[in-house]
């Protein structure tokens, strides 16, 4: 099972930073382990979809979206 999300995801952590293309679970658990502005109930969700994609309980959709929803939140999300 592939972990590689259909469409990528592009974020843009810091004012200064540039723009992150984000394409597959591995690269959103990063993100949201050492580059999120803060904790909140949608990133730690965000997490856990991708903690369970890794471990073959659910599927990248469904990780992809709560990192999406995660980072509009977080008001990092560019496009999508």
């Amino acid at each position: 099972m592939s972990s590689r999300f259909v469409r990528p995801v592009v974020v843009q952590i810091g004012r200064h930073d540039g723009e992150r293309v984000i394409f597959d679970v591995n690269d959103a658990a990063t993100i949201l382990l050492r580059s999120f502005p803060h904790q909140t109930k949608k990133r730690k969700l965000a997490m856990d979809a991708c903690l369970q994609v890794l471990r073959g309980e659910a599927q990248t959709p469904v990780a992809r979206g709560a990192f999406v929803a995660a980072a509009l939140e977080a008001k990092i999300l560019r496009g999508d």
